[in-house]
């Protein structure tokens, strides 16, 4: 009898020790990508603004008149008021990039396009609006656990800064301005009369996943 109960005990701390091993892992494993997600989106936003930083960006407000919004949401589409073939990020198209230092956030942003669930998971989306041009912008991201992406939005606060560069090499600073929580099904954000301003709205969901999580910011050169 002894020895039944022995063996079942070794059979189940086994069991338990290779649990505890995939769990581990998985863990680590989980880990890893993440690390790798965020550091190979830092390093190739580096490297984009370091190429861009060569071309011709004297002129921040060139091309307003090119700034046109149409609803992103509707058509599923974005436009940089170029016809020129877009880089890509992963296999998505990119339209730049966005640069959080409160948050530490250096991401592509790619095009409506990768509106998916693969795409989600790669970046940060653009689903509104044209970078750095007169009107609303609005970049969607995912609310991760592991702090990937928009996760760490809710840090963010009134005066925070945002960087934006286009594809034109035009890196332009945004001021945060206004913070709230809204219905997930309120887009009236997206189309609001900026009043001649080029502004983003950051869009997430909040922890909870119950509503979303609203940040509007003002390109501090039309402050």
């Amino acid at each position: 009898m002894n020895s039944k109960y022995s063996n079942f005990l070794t059979v189940l701390l086994v069991i338990i020790i290779l649990a505890i091993i995939g769990i581990i892992g998985f863990l680590g494993y989980r880990y890893y990508e993440n690390y790798m997600i965020k550091n190979n989106s830092e390093n190739f936003v580096d490297s984009f603004i370091n190429d861009s930083s060569n071309k011709n960006n004297t002129t921040n407000n060139t091309n307003t008149d090119m700034g046109n919004i149409f609803n992103g949401v509707e058509q599923g589409n974005t436009t940089t008021g170029s016809t020129t073939e877009k880089p890509q990020y992963n296999g998505y198209d990119m339209l730049g990039t966005i640069e959080i230092p409160a948050t530490n956030v250096k991401y592509p942003i790619l095009d409506v396009s990768a509106l998916s669930v693969t795409g989600l998971e790669t970046s940060v989306i653009a689903i509104y609006g044209d970078l750095n041009q007169v009107g609303n912008t609005t970049i969607i991201g995912h609310n991760y656990r592991n702090g990937l992406f928009f996760a760490n939005n809710k840090k963010l606060n009134i005066g925070d800064k945002v960087y934006i560069t286009d594809l034109t090499g035009q890196r332009l600073a945004y001021t945060i301005y206004n913070k709230y929580e809204t219905d997930e099904n309120d887009d009236e954000y997206m189309t609001r009369d900026t009043n001649g301003a080029r502004e983003i709205s950051l869009s997430t969901c909040t922890d909870d996943a119950k509503a979303r999580l609203v940040i509007w910011a003002k390109a501090d050169l039309d402050a």
